[in-house]
């Protein structure tokens, strides 16, 4: 047996003979990745594919003359992963989950297979079925139409897979999968791309939809080539925090819907939680009227939500003023106190600053920042904020509060939640029906405002 090493482009997947800076196909840089390919004389084990001979071969045909059944999408019982997916299960479609070790996809994708009433091939390449059944059983569903098998070569997974000709196929993860057309370890470039193209003809040509995990790297992408992530349907990323409970499935590429749909999901001791109503879960549940933390209305995805940001803001003695935030971008927590210290006359050059967004999650929503200011004015003079209220807007440099998107969709979640006012910007009212939603909205245009309106 001859090894042969080559490198591989991790973007688009083309092989070099030497290692390059840039691809010169793609013109990517830094993305050659060397690789060992070992070469064999045996050359009928490449003759064994999982196509049936005489298969017939597509034709090129008139797009007028093309038919198309109306097939419905799949019905899950999780409606958090219905929702990631835009409404169900695309026939036909391949989808893959990526995410950190241990966030739960495995335990996500078994949840669905136990729950769901269809035929589904839980192939695994990691576990063996003890170790499958030992997950199961602390999952405690009971299933009698769910099969397990332990394989990593493509070519028996998909001879199983025509033969028993299940609804939906998963596979566990797509690094352990080995085809006999590639002579390279499992986990490489070309495995991972000839085994996804070999999955992607397979669900096209049965009609049944495979699922796929896929690892991730150190960069927090999907492990091997990028154009892993364009042969699917369906890119799902399972984020969040491991000391934290809960994780958000979030749609990255979807080509039968949406991308602004994501589910959320408790972590819990007997598998993942659907969670349906968020904003509850996020919001304090003390009755205590303490300062330093204020409710902000975001949106995730599609779906609005209600948080609870806190503040802590007190004297530095230990030299330099820390500065730390978690689940908040640093840089716009120091661009904020620097908004308050020129615009508003607040100052926070000798006290230590710490920002934290309940529940664990991570915020990119600029729609906050107003939430975040009044949290932090708060904690500086030790004045509790009233719990009825929320806040919805954005602040710029200049000192103005700016409007945010969406803003009667966070109206009607805040007053669906028994909020009894709700600050937005003065620039969010035009066309807004202030006495529509049930609740009290007042309007700001400064950051003065602000202080004015509550802290005076």
């Amino acid at each position: 047996m001859k090894v042969k090493k080559v490198f591989s482009c991790s973007n688009c997947g083309t092989n070099a003979s030497k290692w390059e800076g840039k691809c010169s196909a793609c013109g990517e840089w830094n993305t050659l990745i060397e690789e060992e390919v070992h070469k064999t004389s045996k050359h009928e084990d490449k003759k064994q594919i999982w196509r049936a001979e005489g298969a017939i071969k597509q034709q090129p045909i008139l797009i007028q003359n093309v038919k198309h059944s109306k097939s419905p999408r799949l019905s899950l019982p999780d409606k958090e992963f219905m929702r990631s997916l835009g409404g169900g299960l695309v026939p036909g479609s391949i989808t893959l989950i990526g995410g950190e070790p241990g966030i739960g996809k495995s335990t996500l994708l078994l949840q669905l297979a136990l729950k769901s009433q269809f035929d589904i091939l839980y192939v695994s390449g990691e576990e063996s079925p003890q170790q499958i059944k030992m997950r199961a059983d602390r999952i405690g569903i009971e299933n009698k139409t769910c099969t397990i098998l332990a394989e990593t070569d493509l070519n028996k997974i998909l001879k199983q897979a025509n033969k028993t000709t299940p609804d939906i196929l998963i596979i566990d993860s797509i690094q352990t999968l080995l085809s006999p057309l590639v002579d390279s370890v499992a986990g490489s470039i070309s495995q991972v791309r000839e085994c996804t193209s070999n999955l992607q003809a397979f669900a096209k040509e049965s009609y049944i939809p495979v699922i796929i995990i896929g690892h991730i790297n150190k960069e927090g992408s999907i492990a091997g080539p990028k154009i892993l992530e364009h042969i699917v349907d369906t890119v799902l990323q399972f984020e969040g925090d491991r000391n934290h409970i809960y994780r958000i499935l979030r749609t990255k590429k979807n080509r039968f819907g949406s991308t602004d749909e994501l589910g959320i999901y408790a972590m819990e001791t007997s598998g993942l939680r659907q969670v349906e109503n968020p904003s509850e879960l996020m919001l304090s549940q003390s009755d205590e009227k303490l300062s330093g933390s204020s409710v902000a209305t975001t949106v995730e995805g599609m779906r609005p939500m209600l948080i609870e940001t806190q503040a802590l803001v007190s004297q530095a003695i230990y030299g330099n003023p820390q500065r730390s935030a978690t689940g908040f971008d640093l840089r716009r927590l120091s661009m904020l106190l620097a908004v308050l210290e020129k615009r508003a006359g607040l100052f926070f050059g000798q006290n230590d600053v710490f920002l934290n967004i309940a529940g664990g999650l991570k915020v990119q929503d600029t729609a906050i920042d107003l939430s975040i200011v009044t949290s932090l004015i708060s904690s500086l003079h030790n004045i509790p904020v009233d719990k009825k209220m929320c806040f919805a807007g954005e602040l710029g440099l200049t000192g103005e509060i700016r409007a945010v998107n969406r803003i009667e969709q966070r109206i009607e979640e805040a007053a669906r939640l028994g909020f009894q006012h709700i600050f937005i910007s003065k620039y969010s009212e035009k066309g807004l029906s202030k006495k529509a939603y049930g609740i009290e909205v007042k309007t700001l245009g400064k950051i003065e405002d602000l202080v004015t309106a509550i802290f005076t």
